[in-house]
């Protein structure tokens, strides 16, 4: 879907420095670009890429300078990135209908324009709303709902009662509604405590290929309006996360912690159970949280504490090493010190 320069930067809100008539038929690396290319350029280490580069035109932040380049400047790139390629690069999505190798229960309400593809399970009294797709050998529960526009991928399982808000997207091999991990122990047997809950998911929220989203025990778990969760990602029973939250690879949320808006979680950081993390808190990559976190907070490290205060630990402990050898100087000294005044008297 080729478009014009100024196209482009009329659909981002930006500004074009150059030929605003160029023609544009996809974005490409800058290594792989063509004249008929969009690259982009992220950081200033990319300039001398930039400038070898063959791409017709580049898109820029404020303030860049690329003599001889047709450029399209943005205030915020990585979003006109985003927009520019959903319109240059649009993913056809599949037909409405329901192929007839699909298995749909009784008392199931799809919508006309919705899409059940093949070998896909559809549960009695399940529904799928306006443009919904249920991709091939993907299970929906009984008495599920798939929202308007949700993408539900290839062997994504959601459990009984899962609720799916709207523009949604579930990518393959994802779980949601397994059972909590709940347990009591007597006279040494673990004996499992149903979980009776669901899975609630907010409108436009994403979620990985191969996480797991297990049920509340009576009530909900819930996951915002707008939250991005990445692959391999795990949200224990009875768990809520706000609007807009960040979950990356191999997070871990321990069961019925509460997460506030727009948090963010880096990749291999965990949560304990039962905890509150304010809105806005930020935890960094591989850190492990034991304590409630107040709002904004940045947190870093095992047991994971203020980010300032864990840079200063690190610093430190690069340092032991000289810090143990003056100690070591220091007592050796004392030592012959005491001896000499020994010797005196």
């Amino acid at each position: 879907m080729a478009q014009r320069l100024g196209e482009l930067a009329a659909l981002v809100g930006g500004e074009v420095r150059g030929d605003p008539q160029r023609r544009i038929e996809g974005v490409r690396a800058l290594a792989a670009a063509g004249p008929e290319h969009l690259s982009f350029v992220t950081h200033p280490k990319y300039r001398e890429a930039a400038a070898r580069s063959r791409a017709g035109a580049l898109l820029v932040g404020p303030g860049a300078e690329l003599e001889g380049r047709d450029l399209l400047l943005s205030a915020d790139p990585p979003w006109a990135l985003a927009r520019i390629l959903a319109a240059l690069h649009p993913v056809p999505g599949p037909g409405p209908g329901i192929h007839p190798s699909a298995v749909i229960g009784e008392g199931c309400e799809i919508h006309s324009s919705a899409h059940v593809g093949p070998l896909a399970v559809v549960g009695e009294g399940s529904r799928l709303d306006e443009g919904a797709v249920v991709h091939a050998h993907a299970v929906v529960g009984r008495g599920c709902r798939v929202g308007a526009r949700s993408v539900v991928h290839p062997q994504v399982v959601l459990y009984d009662r899962t609720e799916l808000g709207r523009d949604c997207i579930v990518h393959s091999g994802a779980v949601l509604g397994s059972d909590g991990f709940g347990y009591a122990t007597h006279d040494g047997e673990h004996v499992k405590v149903p979980q009776l809950g669901r899975v609630v998911v907010e409108d436009g929220v994403e979620i990985g290929a191969n996480t797991t989203i297990d049920r509340a025990t009576l009530d909900e778990t819930r996951l915002g309006a707008g939250s991005k969760i990445d692959n391999l990602v795990q949200v224990g029973h009875n768990v809520r996360l706000g609007k807009g939250c960040i979950l990356v690879s191999q997070v871990g949320i321990a069961g019925s912690t509460t997460l506030g808006d727009h948090v963010v979680m880096a990749g291999q950081s965990g949560v304990a159970g039962h905890l509150t993390m304010g809105s806005g808190a930020r935890i960094s990559a591989k850190s492990a949280v034991f304590a409630d976190v107040p709002e904004g907070a940045q947190m870093a490290g095992i047991p994971a504490v203020p980010a300032a205060k864990w840079r200063r630990q690190q610093a430190l402990a690069g340092r032991l090493g000289e810090l143990r050898r003056r100690l070591r100087e220091l007592e050796r000294r004392a030592a012959s010190g005491r001896e000499d005044e020994g010797g005196a008297k």
